[in-house]
């Protein structure tokens, strides 16, 4: 199915954009969600404020989503909030996943952490850390979720940092995917395999929108990540990650992404597309990478002494929450050789014309010494 037109007329939640999203928000898109739709309070967070899923549909395969664990990753909420607009839309498509599909949607679980704009929630602990002990309301009521309604896919929704590439490549990790390991030997259990080739489904999919930015994460095996939890419990987990798109630092062209794969993945399921691909599909997605900043400078040596002549800088930006908006504030990450790294933004200190653009940043003063 192609979105192009139907997105931004249909789907797309235009209530709520940008980087910072909060449990009102939430709170607010839920009173005018489609009647049909079954809201439920699952539990509260430490602050006390509420904790809600949304079920869809009514088919065999259960599929269970959740997103904004982690407090400062709102894209895939974003995407969950047009995914449930799009079912809501009458479209074939949308009522063929209602009819096979039954969809339960966590859109925030940290609803602490999303106010703050921080990782972890309110008691400082990273959620996704505490799979295994159960230690905080957060996570008790996701495992209760997991335990009464026995998903037969989960989908964990994350974002990740600009620095992420492809590969080798200068491509972002747009959109980056995981079928997380159930054991230190990173074994390919039948869970796992149907996870990866779920995986393959989605990039066959995807693949056609962002050619070459589409990225596989880090499968070391963590017994207290939920994701690998889940996974050793024999239900087929895939881990999406939102990344960078160029010029998106608002991660609205890659929210609009994070739905194809959405979508795309509740297609498969309901379809139980997965004749197509193979776990040999999974392992030819490329690995990430941490080769990029938001800027880097080459031959810096010729604006600060402090560095050699051919040596770069480079910088990436700390997310600052102020005023009820993020602020992206370049932070030196590195200097030295950066041969063989990449930039959002690239400047080379023997051009005027990039010399003449450096002085007009707000970090110039950093930069110079």
């Amino acid at each position: 199915m192609h979105f192009q037109n139907l997105y931004p007329v249909k789907i797309k939640e235009k209530s709520i954009l940008g980087r910072y999203v909060t449990h009102d928000q939430i709170a607010s898109f839920l009173n005018k969600i489609h009647e049909s739709f079954q809201v439920d309070t699952i539990g509260q967070s430490v602050k006390g404020r509420s904790i809600e899923s949304i079920t869809l549909g009514n088919g065999q395969h259960r599929v269970l989503m959740w997103s904004q664990m982690h407090g400062n990753e709102s894209t895939t909420t974003k995407a969950v909030l047009d995914l449930m607009n799009f079912l809501a839309s009458e479209e074939i498509e949308a009522l063929q996943i209602l009819k096979k599909c039954t969809v339960k949607i966590i859109p925030m679980l940290n609803p602490d952490g999303a106010q703050a704009y921080t990782r972890v929630n309110a008691n400082e602990v990273d959620l996704n850390r505490d799979a295994k002990l159960l230690t905080q309301p957060e996570s008790r009521s996701l495992r209760k979720v997991y335990d009464d309604f026995q998903p037969h896919y989960c989908l964990n929704l994350h974002d990740q940092r600009t620095l992420f590439n492809v590969g080798s490549t200068q491509k972002p990790a747009t959109v980056s995917f995981l079928a997380p390991a159930s054991d230190d030997q990173r074994s390919v259990t039948e869970s796992r395999r149907k996870s990866m080739l779920l995986i393959g489904a989605i990039d066959h999919s995807l693949h056609s929108y962002i050619p070459g930015q589409i990225g596989r994460y880090d499968d070391t095996y963590n017994a207290n990540c939920v994701g690998d939890t889940f996974q050793t419990l024999k239900t087929p987990t895939v881990l999406f990650e939102a990344g960078h798109f160029p010029d998106d630092y608002e991660r609205e062209q890659t929210r609009m992404y994070i739905f194809y794969a959405l979508f795309s993945a509740l297609d498969a399921i309901s379809e139980e597309r997965f004749q197509e691909v193979t776990e040999a599909d999974y392992f030819k997605i490329p690995e990430n990478n941490k080769l990029f900043f938001d800027v880097l400078i080459h031959n810096a040596g010729h604006i600060n002494t402090a560095v050699s002549g051919n040596d770069g800088i480079g910088l990436l930006y700390k997310e600052v929450l102020e005023n009820g908006k993020i602020h992206f504030v370049p932070k030196i990450e590195m200097i030295g050789d950066l041969e063989g790294y990449f930039g959002h933004k690239t400047y080379n200190c023997l051009h005027d014309k990039d010399l003449r653009l450096l002085r007009q940043q707000p970090f110039w003063k950093d930069i110079t010494g």
